[in-house]
């Protein structure tokens, strides 16, 4: 998984520690609105256009990996 995190902060231009909160977050349940306003520190300032990329692209990767495992 460390390497989906690393290919979405690569992508994004943001740090891995961003997209690591980011991730937990959403693993968690909370929503994109709710991180972008409540957790933004958590984020390091991760706006929602950012955070709804990142969702996508985190998704995405995961299930292709998956497959790929499969």
């Amino acid at each position: 998984m460390q390497t989906i995190i690393q290919s979405i902060a690569s992508e994004l231009s943001v740090q891995t520690s961003q997209v690591q909160a980011a991730v937990d977050l959403l693993d968690g349940g909370a929503t994109v609105p709710f991180i972008a306003r409540y957790r933004k520190e958590a984020t390091g300032g991760l706006d929602d256009i950012q955070l709804l990329e990142l969702q996508m692209f985190f998704f995405f990767k995961q299930k292709t990996a998956y497959e790929i495992d499969m």
